[in-house]
């Protein structure tokens, strides 16, 4: 089964080609299962408007589109519906009240600011000292304790501004695996970054001794491309790296997830 449920749209205002186009690239790229879930909206306290997810009101056509392309090319692929989500403790109540009115398939944990991005910078660029990271610990743990969560994406993520993988990156990396392993939470190994990295001559994400810890603490890895351009789906090799990365590292990686409406 080769699947991907980390896919995103053009609402989120920094990715490219239209939800038909992913569609139709997944096709292309032999993807059984495409599950988009693109930067969830959040209907915030305050006049804030952030520059990297759709609106409330963008909602309702993610849905009416993915829905109509579901069936469009039933007979061809396996469409899923959910959202990227933080975990903003107030605005919980919302997304769960959006969750079951729109009868989402699922929801992924992307751990981008502490609270809120109404006050709190992304961890992605800004996490380049102790107390950073120790919010993001604090962050990640709360959230997937939470049990909103199909799984964390991008754990690592904190490795795109941290300077290296030092005994503090090792400290909260152990207890975000620890944690993941006791509730059975699969870790994204997520590739949406690789090509930039090669291109760039960098190392952020995959980390390697990030994985290392994940290996060893008995975690669970599903691949996720991170999709923000279409033809990112018609492009194998970096798919198929990670494949045999994790079975290098002999992690057990899943490719199907329990849909929220299978709970139901």
């Amino acid at each position: 089964m080769k699947a991907n449920y980390h896919t995103h749209t053009t609402r989120c205002m920094h990715a490219t080609g239209s939800d038909e186009e992913y569609v139709r690239s997944a096709i292309k790229g032999g993807y059984d299962i495409l599950g988009f879930s693109d930067h969830t909206p959040w209907k915030y306290n305050s006049d804030y408007v952030a520059d990297m997810r759709m609106l409330p009101e963008e909602l309702p056509d993610y849905i009416e589109s993915l829905r109509s392309l579901r069936e469009k090319y039933r007979d061809q692929i396996e469409i899923k519906i959910g959202l990227e989500c933080e975990y903003f403790p107030d605005y919980i109540p919302w997304l769960k009240e959006q969750i079951e009115m729109y009868r989402l398939d699922y929801i992924i944990f992307g751990n981008h600011h502490y609270h809120t991005d109404e006050e709190f910078p992304y961890f992605g660029h800004h996490t380049d000292n102790r107390d950073m990271l120790d919010l993001y610990e604090e962050s990640a743990i709360k959230g997937m304790e939470s049990g909103l969560f199909s799984y964390l994406a991008h754990p690592d993520l904190f490795m795109r501004s941290y300077p290296k993988f030092d005994s503090h990156c090792t400290s909260i990396s152990r207890h975000i695996c620890r944690t993941a392993a006791r509730l059975n939470l699969p870790l994204e190994y997520n590739i949406g970054y690789v090509a930039y990295n090669l291109a760039h001559g960098l190392s952020t994400y995959p980390c390697a001794d990030f994985w290392r810890i994940a290996a060893n603490e008995g975690c669970t890895a599903i691949i996720g491309l991170d999709a923000h351009y279409n033809v990112d789906l018609e492009i194998p090799v970096y798919y198929d790296q990670a494949i045999q990365a994790l079975k290098k590292q002999k992690i057990k990686t899943i490719d199907t997830l329990e849909m929220l409406t299978d709970k139901a």
